[in-house]
């Protein structure tokens, strides 16, 4: 039984903690907080971006000195890649579940994710290669490399990246088109002066960039 589109959802019942807002226009988007943030902190820029999309926003469960994050690190810059497949895997599920739940189309689901989310969208991308319909990566590296080939057949994805951004060197960033422009994603590499913080200018790319690639 589909839950009532009314309402948002705080809840744990599909294994993530998590807000969804109901959309009109049949697409969905996925939204994926940094370090320290939670299942609110993007509600406001994705309604900014996609006005008519559904969101859904679940929390990370790892905790960081407190902080919520998608994934664990060792340190700075360098993942626990064993941990971060086996998160992948359980946001994928949920997002499945989710679609079953709200009633969305799970053909239809994009990604917002920033830093620490977007590395966590950037791994799906590479993992779990039918869940997302494309992706908007806001200070993203290369997460991993995947044990298998994933296939993108021309997937968009948006990397939104900041010349003086101190976790996200312009190697790694361009490591991280690269693998997928080698999977077959269309890639937008859009970089700017800022550092790891974003522009507003940037944030209203990633709507144009979202219109300007709906495939429906």
């Amino acid at each position: 039984m589909k839950a009532d589109p009314s309402r948002h959802a705080g809840n744990e019942d599909l294994g993530f903690l998590h807000q969804f807002e109901p959309g009109t226009s049949g697409d969905t988007v996925l939204l994926l907080h940094g370090t320290g943030g939670d299942e609110g902190d993007l509600l406001s820029i994705g309604r900014r971006i996609a006005p008519h999309a559904s969101l859904l926003s679940p929390r990370g469960k790892v905790l960081e000195n407190g902080m919520p994050r998608f994934f664990r690190r060792l340190e700075i810059g360098v993942f626990d890649e064993a941990d971060l497949v086996r998160r992948a895997g359980e946001l994928g599920r949920f997002v499945r579940s989710a679609a079953r739940h709200y009633g969305f189309d799970a053909g239809r689901v994009r990604a917002l994710g920033y830093s620490n989310g977007a590395n966590m969208a950037a791994a799906l991308l590479l993992l779990d290669d039918s869940l997302l319909e494309g992706a908007a990566l806001l200070r993203a590296i290369l997460p991993l490399e995947p044990p298998r080939p994933p296939h993108l057949s021309g997937k968009p994805v948006l990397i939104a990246a900041g010349r003086r951004d101190p976790y996200a060197s312009a190697e790694r960033v361009e490591a991280l088109a690269d693998r997928l422009r080698r999977a077959g994603a269309s890639v937008d590499l859009q970089w700017s002066m800022r550092g790891h913080d974003l522009d507003p200018t940037e944030v209203d790319a990633v709507g144009e960039w979202l219109e300007a690639t709906r495939t429906v």
